[in-house]
């Protein structure tokens, strides 16, 4: 199966069209993105998140409302669920709502908590939206996560990678496994990516066929079977 890839550019005028033009509001895109990252995550936990200890890293813009989203889902499977607030910033509306829902389910934020001390890591601090370097706080983060040695899935892109030229910033994040979203962007594609991106999966996001088609991609149904694919198979 021939999967395209779309640039920056690209996937940001996706976004506008779904809101804008198809009424698929960002709450939406963010409820199949996280409920698809919790389903990846569960299965490179073997399935189960009984007795499974899970980090998720969540930035102030959408990425991080994304790895929110995967958070309750994780925590309402049986996951020990630790949050990591991450950059300082205050939140974005969306990402502020995902947020309160978490507080109101007893999860707070666990800025001390040891990377070494969990199963799996969710990276969902950057998402396409990287324009230079990350901030040193945030690069700091990155490096805990890539000193820690345990698995990491991260969210749409790695924390510190252009996914426009494929560049990884000093730092990056180095994951076991990426779900981007909708299509890959070219960046994730590149052979200086490769090492940074790991095992590449597409999640379904539910973008109409036709908004592809104004934007003169011709792309025939890629979830066939899954809401989840693996590129490259």
């Amino acid at each position: 199966m021939h999967i395209p890839a779309l640039t920056t550019e690209q996937m940001i005028e996706v976004d506008r069209l779904m809101i804008e033009d198809y009424g698929i509001s960002l709450l939406r895109m963010m409820e199949n993105a996280g409920r698809n990252l919790a389903e990846l995550a569960l299965r490179m936990l073997k399935d189960s998140g009984a007795g499974k200890s899970v980090v998720v890293l969540c930035g102030a813009g959408n990425n991080g409302g994304g790895g929110m989203v995967a958070a309750r889902h994780l925590y309402n499977r049986g996951a020990d669920v630790h949050l990591m607030r991450v950059g300082g910033s205050p939140l974005k509306e969306i990402p502020a709502q995902q947020w309160q829902i978490l507080s109101k389910m007893g999860l707070r934020n666990e800025p001390d908590f040891n990377l070494n001390d969990a199963d799996l890591i969710i990276d969902a601090i950057i998402g396409y939206g990287l324009q230079g370097k990350p901030r040193p706080n945030v690069a700091n983060v990155i490096d805990q996560i890539n000193a820690s040695g345990t698995p990491v899935l991260s969210l749409d892109a790695p924390s510190g990678l252009n996914t426009s030229l494929g560049a990884t910033s000093k730092p990056t994040v180095y994951a076991r496994s990426t779900l981007t979203l909708a299509l890959p962007k070219v960046g994730l594609l590149t052979e200086s990516a490769k090492e940074a991106v790991g095992d590449l999966y597409l999640a379904d996001i539910s973008v109409p066929p036709t908004l592809y088609k104004n934007l003169g991609l011709d792309i025939e149904p890629l979830f066939y079977e899954d809401t989840i694919i693996k590129t490259g198979e």
